[in-house]
């Protein structure tokens, strides 16, 4: 079995409203920071996963993000996969 870093990124789909990402926006300019817009808050899950390789990897960790780590009816998910040596993993 071969050890894959993952990073799986939720945000809310276009169009849902995103209260926390709007009070963000709305406060920017009284703390100094003119200029930002587009802002949208979401969540970063990082962990490891076990699998034969690369494809099957994954399929599981997309299985678990839309039964799991995200809604799928108002959030889309992207993830990312990378190689992991055994003591970065454990170190984790």
């Amino acid at each position: 079995m071969k050890r894959f870093g993952v990073l799986v990124e939720v945000r809310l789909r276009p169009g849902i409203a995103d209260p926390q990402g709007a009070t963000v926006e709305r406060s920017l300019p009284a703390l100094g920071f003119d200029g930002v817009s587009g802002v949208s808050v979401g969540k970063a899950i990082r962990f490891t996963v076990e699998a034969p390789d690369e494809p099957d990897a994954r399929r599981r960790v997309e299985e678990l993000s839309q039964r799991f780590l995200a809604n799928p009816v108002i959030e889309d998910v992207e993830i990312a996969l990378f190689p992991t040596s055994d003591a970065a993993a454990r170190s984790r």
